[in-house]
């Protein structure tokens, strides 16, 4: 196949729309996603006179019909479920107060990132995670010497902690699917990345708040037993059981809990369950949008011209890590949405980890994290606004207090640069030939 630069046109088409009306507006949430990645299919359908409508249906239809896609939608859809259902059964309030109750007043900043680390984790949604938690860091700061800027951004890295780590976070689903790998294969890899930077970023909120007057007189109400849910889906997760059968488990627990808590009726329950599903309902047909797009985009060339330029300036599994980092960084930069980036890179980023024999496992961390790092720190992310928002900041006076996005890329390219590679199957067969010679 021919490569030709103006195969990726729909995706240039959609970065213009999408970060276009939001420099001219100042809202990057001006121009829904979705608008804008149809119209990028629409100019897709558009080119390549040789093919014919029909036959340019049949190859987004494969993309879209594609079994990770599909797989990756209805994970989506049931994590939903699950989210919305625990949320209403008071599992997210429980978390929350079960943690702060045990936490001494002095330690309430470095509990506030601990607590969102778990939380972000249980749930699989920062925004859920900031949204949470953002009204109890306000009233830390009212109560205690601790700015609001260090609270709520203790909050935010906590809920970017397990945005790239959770079972049933949108994004490592689309990691996941995308590269067609394990869950908990990819969450050990992922893990071992982050933990020191998790470390780290702990260590300077102890520091920072160390000397500051801590003094709290709030009593946090909990039930250990609405907490329950989230640790059977994360500890099924970890061992390795079907995703599916544990989301469903941990749906069903959580109906039983909120049912026997008085929270809501058995019938009230599917209406959590229908509502926790509908919050997923967009990112899963853009999910299928982009599979379409990408699908035109293949058959164009472009995907081919994108791995050629890669490969020209890379060498080796270091240089494709690398590649794929930069990559993902750069396309949510200019989407300010980590899942859509994942989604979009994705199967870039797997034709390029098996060009250069990089794990799967590995090329999804990679994606979900350097896709995270650039949602924790852009001002104009969602994770920001909303917590900006919520306590009355701008994101720029947070910013300076999201110390762990930084130390996880840190921590990440770290790690690509020092961990032992082996040599490619194309690398070793030109060493034995040498050898030979």
């Amino acid at each position: 196949m021919k490569k030709r630069g103006w195969a990726l046109l729909p995706f240039i088409v959609f970065i213009v729309l999408f970060a276009g009306v939001g420099i001219i507006s100042g809202d990057f949430y001006g121009m829904p996603a979705l608008v804008a990645f149809v119209a990028a299919l629409f100019v897709g359908m558009l080119q390549n006179r040789d093919l014919t409508f029909d036959e340019k249906l049949h190859i987004i239809s494969k993309g879209a019909g594609d079994v990770n896609i599909i797989t990756m939608v209805l994970i989506f859809i049931v994590a939903g479920a699950f989210s919305g259902v625990v949320t209403a059964a008071g599992g997210v309030d429980s978390t929350v107060n079960f943690g702060l109750s045990i936490l001494p007043p002095g330690l309430m900043v470095v509990g506030l990132f601990v607590i969102g680390c778990f939380i972000s984790i249980s749930m699989g949604t920062s925004m859920g995670t900031i949204t949470a938690l953002a009204p109890i860091a306000l009233g830390v700061s009212q109560q205690t010497a601790f700015p609001l800027s260090l609270c709520i951004g203790a909050v935010v890295c906590g809920a970017m902690f397990g945005d790239n780590l959770s079972m049933i976070s949108d994004t490592t689903i689309a990691a996941v699917r995308t590269q067609g790998c394990e869950m908990k294969d990819k969450f050990k890899q992922n893990f071992f990345i982050v933990l020191p930077a998790a470390v780290v970023t702990l260590i300077i909120f102890y520091v920072r708040t160390m000397e500051m007057t801590s003094v709290t007189k709030d009593v946090y109400e909990y039930n250990f037993v609405q907490v329950i849910p989230y640790l059977v889906v994360l500890i099924g997760a970890l061992i390795g059981f079907n995703v599916f059968l544990v989301l469903i488990s941990g749906i069903v627990l959580s109906m039983i809990v909120g049912v026997a808590f008085g929270k809501f009726t058995l019938l009230e329950s599917f209406t959590a369950i229908g509502d926790g599903m509908a919050g997923l309902f967009e990112i899963s047909v853009i999910s299928i949008i982009v599979a379409c797009i990408v699908s035109l985009i293949k058959n164009n060339g472009g995907i081919d011209l994108i791995i050629d330029t890669i490969k020209k300036r890379t060498k080796g599994k270091r240089g494709a890590e690398f590649g794929i980092a930069i990559l993902v960084l750069l396309v949510d930069i200019c989407t300010a949405n980590n899942t859509v980036a994942i989604v979009m890179a994705g199967p870039i980023a797997k034709q390029i980890g098996d060009e250069f024999e990089v794990a799967p496992k590995r090329v999804a961390s990679i994606l979900d994290i350097f896709a995270s790092v650039g949602q924790g720190l852009i001002p104009y992310g969602a994770q920001l606004l909303t917590a900006a928002a919520l306590v009355g900041l701008t994101p720029l006076d947070i910013i300076p207090n999201l110390y762990y996005p930084i130390l996880m890329a840190i921590s990440a390219i770290l790690f690509m640069l020092f961990r032992p590679q082996k040599l490619t199957s194309k690398q070793q067969a030109e060493l034995d030939s040498q050898k030979t010679e």
